[in-house]
């Protein structure tokens, strides 16, 4: 049974293919429901005697995705997998990873379901393309994700639909509210950034530097309330270090990589059997395990009961960020909030992921700036000096210790007489405060929308507006946010006073221009 707003996706996902939108990517958070969604699709189109392919950024998904079909009751399902047991090229509905596609020839499915599509491969670029495969032309591709903001992902999706945001979710409770503790400042300043995010080998060693390695377990231990956890590293020599240490502190813990194979193994050596994901993934639920450290994996396409987050794991990049978050936000019984031990200061470099995902509103272009996130209308949280909550901007008491910030004056007083400040004195006199403020994304997106109410009564040209915009920012009004922000109705009296003060100053400097031009 789909929730009102499962059953509006759905209704928006089939108006977008009846009107001939071939490439649609739909974005709803981690938790949100995608898979019942995907099963709603897939039984929609097996009775109308549609043949579907779904396709996985991994090959581990394939099989996790056959179990997600057959809990729905859904069991025509083949596999696309060298010597799996599920090969059936008959079977109506087909599951592959992607890597394996690039390797086989195409099946000729009706509707193509590509999970998880901000992982971006050249294939998906080679799929979509009407002349290098014309015969998928018309075929609906419907990408889905929690953070669909890949580069030039608008390039090839050309219809965008969101379906929900995490705040909503939330706030509605069908995700878990989560509260995050900074106890611990990397020093990453020594760290290149490649390719848009922190150079992973010298990561790995400002991480494993210090007390880094031991806060994260003495944190857990003092904050953690012995909450099944995930902990995130950076790489493998990271997270056995992380492992290592929990283990040596008493705690149950696991260790887990991309090459942990399903099935446990035996060390040759010891003798010692090594658990596999399975094992991993029921010691986890039943208590054998309270932590889980781990690289590459457990990032996408998982649905365990997680309770805690140890993010040990410093990036630049939103879309991972928002991702480990969103493995701790599934409700369950029992379960009243997600505890994020933040070791990465992520959360002050990137903000919350309510504010991250709701400062997206559409897909990257080529021709566009891509979203900065980071700071871009994006208020970030401030750090409890008492108990290192991180709180909401702007909030004076502290949720979790109840310490009061009180803001102290940083001049200092000294003895002396008072002086009259001229232009021989050291400094200038500061102007007053600016009383128009445009620091976050809704104030920009009002002052654009009233320079716009503001241009169209005076009937100034269409730029004029997003002149006066750069003027004041220092940045054209690109964000989706601001561009496509509704004309005001009226204009605040700071936007008036703005207005007026720059033509005055336009005014005197084409006055200036002017007289040295007779002189």
């Amino acid at each position: 049974m789909l929730r009102e707003d499962q059953g509006e996706a759905l209704d928006a996902l089939r108006r977008a293919v009846a009107e001939k939108q071939f490439r649609i990517c739909m974005q709803a958070p981690t938790g949100w429901g995608k898979t019942v969604l995907t099963c709603a699709l897939v039984e929609s189109a097996r009775e109308k005697g549609k043949k579907v392919l779904f396709t996985v950024p991994t090959i581990s998904l394939v099989d996790q995705t056959v179990e997600m079909f057959a809990s729905h009751g859904i069991t025509e399902v083949g596999v696309i997998q060298a010597s799996h047991h599920l090969t059936n090229w008959n079977l109506p509905i087909q599951v592959a990873s992607v890597q394996t596609l690039m390797k086989r020839k195409m099946p000729d499915p009706d509707i193509i379901l590509i999970d998880e599509c901000h992982r971006w491969f050249k294939f998906y670029e080679k799929l979509m393309h009407r002349d290098k495969m014309p015969e998928f032309a018309e075929v609906p591709i419907i990408g889905l994700s929690a953070t669909p903001w890949t580069k030039h992902l608008g390039n090839w999706y050309t219809h965008f639909y969101k379906a929900s945001t995490t705040g909503q979710m939330i706030d509605a409770g069908f995700l878990a509210p989560f509260r995050v503790f900074a106890p611990s400042h990397p020093d990453l300043s020594n760290v290149r950034t490649v390719a848009g995010d922190y150079h992973e080998g010298e990561l790995s060693e400002a991480m494993q530097q210090g007390k880094l390695v031991g806060d994260a377990v003495a944190t857990w231990i003092k904050l953690g309330e012995n909450r099944p956890t995930l902990c995130y590293a950076v790489d493998r020599a990271h997270a056995k270090a992380l492992a290592d240490k929990f283990e040596a502190a008493g705690v149950r813990c696991a260790y887990q990589d991309a090459y942990t194979p399903d099935a446990d193994r035996i060390e040759k050596d010891t003798g010692r059997r090594i658990p596999g994901r399975r094992s991993i993934k029921a010691g986890f639920h039943d208590g054998t395990y309270k932590v889980v450290c781990n690289v590459g994996t457990l990032t996408v396409g998982i649905d365990w009961d997680v309770r805690c987050i140890s993010m040990c794991r410093p990036t630049k990049s939103d879309m991972l960020f928002v991702q480990i978050v969103g493995r701790g936000l599934r409700t369950a019984p029992g379960k009243q909030d997600c505890l994020i031990l933040d070791h990465s200061d992520n959360h002050l470099r990137l903000g919350f992921v309510t504010s991250i995902d709701e400062s997206y509103t559409g897909l990257h272009h080529a021709k566009t700036p891509t979203h900065d996130n980071r700071t871009e209308g994006i208020r970030l949280p401030k750090e409890c000096p008492q108990c290192a909550y991180l709180k909401p901007p702007a909030t004076a008491k502290c949720p979790a210790c109840g310490f009061v910030a009180v803001v102290v004056s940083k001049i200092k007083p000294d003895a002396g007489e008072l002086q009259e400040m001229t232009r021989e004195l050291k400094g200038k006199p500061k102007p007053p405060p600016d009383p128009l403020r445009v620091d976050t994304m809704e104030e920009k997106a009002e002052f654009f929308a009233e320079l716009k109410y503001y241009g169209y009564r005076q009937r100034y040209k269409p730029g004029w507006a997003s002149m006066v915009y750069k003027d004041k920012t220092g940045v054209w009004p690109n964000h989706p946010t601001i561009k496509h922000a509704p004309m005001a109705k009226w204009c605040r009296p700071e936007t008036l006073n703005y207005i007026t003060s720059r033509m005055i100053a336009n005014s005197k400097r084409k006055r200036e221009e002017r007289d040295r031009a007779w002189q």
